[in-house]
């Protein structure tokens, strides 16, 4: 059912300089192993000599990660896996292989409808919260994303879309994100809630996941997985999760709300929601 292809599509490293504290030839191979008994699940390992950190992308961008990284490849389709290796002094060096996904997972097909806003009708299935009534803060849908732009003055705005759950079945939130710059005082927060959202009401029941510069996170520029960028707390766990579970089965309400205190941030993109069976 599951095919990989481990050819190399290639390698290459930064030259660096003659500082003898800054790593040379940084090897960044890996190897493939799918895990047993998880469909369409792989290991990712790479080699430990002279790397320091790892970054993994499956084609949404760069999220740091561990040296064994595990990943979930739910849809089928050929997927591009490039490891960036770091090095002493930040040398990096990077390589790439493709793994074939033969067959959709059907445990784990995506409940988010329209999350690639790539239509008029994907788009028609989120609804706008109408936080900001000024319309300062707002979402924009182009290009098979959709933007949050944030004037500051703590401006915020939300989108949201019911989902059907399973009792104590687990879940996870995830979603590629992107931003040109640093934020100053900006949160972009991800909920997974019962409560019917109400337009011009903050929306804070049960917040998975989500970026927060008070926290750590997004004062840099950022491509990637929320999952691996994001430093916003699960309020179930206690730590940086983005797995849900539910004591009832019935409707809860995936919401996306963003705001800044701060003048000057660049919008913040988002595309490719999930929310899907662990």
């Amino acid at each position: 059912m599951l095919a990989l292809a481990l050819g190399t599509l290639n390698s290459c490293s930064e030259e660096v300089n003659e500082n003898p504290l800054v790593a040379e030839n940084v090897d960044a191979s890996f190897t493939i192993t799918p895990v047993a008994g998880a469909m369409n699940t792989y290991l990712l390992t790479a080699q430990p000599v002279g790397v320091i950190s790892s970054k993994w992308d499956t084609g949404d961008g760069a999220s740091p990660g561990k040296m064994n990284q595990v990943i979930s490849l739910p849809d089928a389709g050929t997927y591009t896996v490039t490891h960036t290796a770091i090095g002493a002094g930040a040398a990096m060096g990077t390589s790439s292989q493709q793994i074939i996904v033969a067959q959709t997972d059907p445990a784990k097909g995506n409940l988010v409808q329209g999350g690639k806003f790539e239509t008029p009708a994907d788009i028609a299935k989120w609804t706008n919260l109408k936080l900001s009534p000024s319309g300062a803060a707002f979402w924009s849908f182009a290009n098979n994303s959709a933007t949050i732009h944030l004037p500051g003055g703590g401006a915020q705005e939300g989108i949201y879309q019911a989902i059907e759950v399973v009792k104590d079945r687990e879940y996870t939130i995830d979603m590629t994100i992107s931003c040109p710059s640093g934020l100053n005082e900006t949160w972009f927060e991800v909920f997974a809630g019962k409560t019917v959202p109400t337009s011009g009401v903050e929306y804070n029941d049960n917040v998975v996941m989500g970026i927060s510069t008070w926290d750590g996170c997004g004062t840099s520029k950022f491509s990637g997985r929320l999952s691996g960028i994001g430093c916003k707390k699960n309020k179930v766990t206690g730590d940086i999760s983005n797995v849900v579970k539910f004591s009832e089965s019935g409707t809860i309400y995936l919401v996306i709300r963003s705001g800044s205190n701060k003048t000057g941030n660049e919008p913040i993109t988002i595309t490719k929601v999930e929310f899907r069976g662990k």
